[in-house]
């Protein structure tokens, strides 16, 4: 089987490296309720970490290294062009030189981390108007809420319902931490 090269925004490795993981991560919160319990909330899937070794062999394998260092050095996300997954937009965020310096001989790892690019346009604060206590009284009769159930999150609701999140957690002053809720709560949708 052909592999295409590994490439990185401009770099393309010389030879693929040795070896390849992918990791796939969920995030668990554990919250401590009464009597000495505690409750685990799924808050979903974390950033996929693509991690490797390789080496450069040859009388150019510091000046490859070095390469690839300048590279590392490089800010922001990148597309990593990985050899066996798709395609995926991605940050740099481990080098590592890993044995005693031989004169052509240099053995290295790394680690990407991948952007889903769910801010890819920043963070935007939005303006909440302000009502007159007439469109207050029609907002309230027309206001829908929603029950919390195991493992719900804020942005799930919000992603269910079809509204932002900074929407909802402005909608529900009385959820004072939005990344802790809990089942029963009640929350309203804007």
């Amino acid at each position: 089987m052909l592999l295409t090269p590994m490439r990185y925004k401009d770099y393309t490795w010389p030879h693929n490296p040795e070896t390849y993981s992918v990791e796939y991560r969920r995030q668990v919160v554990v919250h401590k309720v009464p009597f000495g319990q505690y409750v685990l909330q799924d808050v979903g899937e974390t950033c996929r970490i693509f991690q490797g070794e390789g080496t450069f062999a040859g009388p150019d394998a510091y000046e490859q290294f070095q390469a690839l260092s300048e590279v590392f050095a490089q800010e922001g996300a990148g597309l990593l062009v990985h050899p066996i997954w798709r395609t995926t937009s991605a940050y740099f965020i481990s080098l590592k030189l890993e044995e005693k310096p031989l004169p052509d001989y240099v053995h290295y790892s790394f680690a990407f981390w991948e952007d889903c690019g769910a801010y890819s346009t920043g963070l935007v604060t939005v303006a909440v108007p302000a009502q007159s206590e007439t469109s207050s009284a029609a907002a309230a009769t027309q206001a829908r809420t929603y029950i919390v159930k195991k493992g719900d999150t804020l942005w799930g609701i919000a992603k269910r319902y079809g509204v932002t999140l900074s929407a909802l957690i402005a909608a529900n002053p009385q959820i004072k931490n939005p990344n802790l809720i809990y089942p029963g709560n009640e929350v309203r949708i804007p």
